[in-house]
């Protein structure tokens, strides 16, 4: 048992056992006479001690019993102040949650102004696909929502995320730009040059993509844009996709493609939009 534990336990009772002590060796050392015998003479040696000792025991005891009310305030205190800590930090927390909402609603009323035709559907992440040979997540909306496979899925920003691939009563997966699987028309460049955006493996597991199949006489740059062209009507025209980070040759020199990287940060996606229905203009 703890000396704290103890002395609040059993300190009453060693301090009436001490005080106790005191009385009855100061009542031996009195005489009826008022003179002072030996017994009261021999008490008096003894007792005087033996006060002097409980005076200090009591004394200590004092001390310590403050000490200990003391410490018991201060853990209380330190209680309390934690639980306002962690309230402040939630508070905190919800503060940032708000705000970043509203700078995506506020980013995603930009964007419906220059998108009058889109039809969006609000979604939260709820998981991101955990094979090494796909790049898709899960969102919490599906086909009660409205939300079909083939829907494009954008951020506040309209930057192209991906596309619904498969779809249930409450939940959609979602392929990403980056995904082997994905394929969508573009065009690059100041220039406009058409191409299709297709995954590779290798590039995927950097979080990367890549613009091929370009039309002939092509010329693209690091720095260039890649958007949706539209064409085909799977994906509204105009969207980003990202930008041209190198470009590469391949059979022989012959074809050309570009390493594109995402304009959407897949590294702190929570949020996303899904466009439920647009005019397709081709």
């Amino acid at each position: 048992m703890k000396l704290s534990s103890y002395l609040k336990k059993y300190g009453p009772r060693l301090a009436a056992v001490v005080i106790a002590a005191a009385l009855i060796v100061g009542l031996a050392s009195s005489a009826a006479d008022g003179s002072a015998g030996l017994l009261s003479n021999a008490a008096g040696a003894i007792g005087a001690p033996v006060q002097r000792a409980a005076t200090a025991m009591v004394g200590w005891l004092e001390s310590l019993y403050g000490y200990l009310y003391e410490y018991d305030t201060l853990v209380a205190e330190n209680e309390e102040l934690r639980s306002a800590l962690a309230e402040l930090q939630a508070d905190s927390r919800d503060y940032d949650e708000v705000a970043a909402e509203n700078e995506r609603l506020r980013e995603l009323l930009n964007l419906s102004e220059k998108h009058s035709d889109f039809v969006y559907e609000s979604a939260k992440i709820v998981a991101w696909d955990a094979g090494n040979y796909s790049s898709a997540f899960t969102i919490s909306k599906g086909m009660d929502s409205g939300i079909e496979a083939g829907d494009s899925v954008i951020t506040e920003y309209g930057a192209l995320v991906g596309q619904v691939s498969e779809v249930g009563d409450t939940w959609a997966t979602v392929r990403t730009v980056v995904d082997v699987g994905m394929g969508v028309g573009v065009l690059v460049g100041s220039g406009g040059y058409a191409g299709v955006l297709t995954g590779e493996y290798s590039l995927m597991q950097s979080g990367l993509t890549r613009v091929a199949y370009l039309t002939s006489g092509s010329q693209i740059f690091d720095g260039d844009e890649v958007l949706t062209s539209g064409s085909g009507g799977a994906f509204p025209a105009g969207l980003l996709i990202g930008t041209v980070t190198a470009v590469m040759t391949e059979a022989g020199g012959q074809s050309t493609y570009g390493v594109v990287e995402p304009a959407a940060d897949f590294d702190t996606l929570s949020q996303v939009f899904v466009i439920k229905d647009f005019d397709i203009t081709e």
